[in-house]
């Protein structure tokens, strides 16, 4: 089950109602969090897609359960304009390289359990931001981690996490997912 932060049912609506529901549902939500939202509208697909990335909100995917369409939206959160400050980076092109050598390492995702659901690295594992501080704990502090998010912003702040608890290889990754060209998986059908 993909994890969200808010749900909107606009189940029997037709266009435009679902986008106009869901414009006032994200108002009401914090930046970074996910909406679920619920039509029956064919249309739907396309038209959530479209209207998020024109606002700038992130469109994670559909999922198609009998005549229920779940659409998955991430709100905005500038996290595109957000200073690096974690001093280890890598590239994600030094980063494919490395999983191509089949080099012994921790990829650890920091995005949204939805976001991860629908696209992530292979064998990356997902630890949420919001989970990071609770979970460090089934780390190993002497691990090389890779931490990546979808632009840098929040994989940063878990770098910064991570090696204020104590973690001596700590490596942010960027410019993130949102670049990503290498193999990825998901675990929606």
């Amino acid at each position: 089950m993909i994890q969200t932060n808010s749900v909107l049912d606009a189940k029997g609506l037709a266009c435009p109602m679902p986008i106009i529901k869901a414009k006032k549902a994200m108002n009401g939500i914090e930046q970074g969090h996910v909406l679920e939202v619920q039509a029956t509208d064919k249309g739907s697909t396309a038209d959530m897609k479209a209207w998020a990335e024109s606002i700038g909100h992130q469109y994670l995917g559909t999922v198609e359960e009998g005549e229920v369409l779940r659409h998955y939206l991430r709100k905005a959160g500038g996290e595109e304009t957000e200073e690096k400050k974690h001093p280890s980076v890598i590239t994600n092109e030094d980063l494919q390289q490395k999983i191509v050598e089949k080099q012994n390492i921790l990829i650890l995702d920091v995005r949204e359990s939805a976001e991860f659901a629908f696209n992530h690295i292979p064998n990356a594992k997902s630890f949420p931001l919001g989970e990071l501080e609770k979970r460090q704990g089934e780390l190993d502090k002497e691990t090389e981690v890779f931490i990546v998010c979808r632009s840098g912003s929040r994989s940063d702040l878990a770098a910064q996490k991570l090696t204020a608890a104590g973690f001596k290889k700590v490596i942010n990754v960027v410019p993130g997912m949102s670049e990503w060209n290498g193999p990825t998986e998901k675990l929606v059908k």
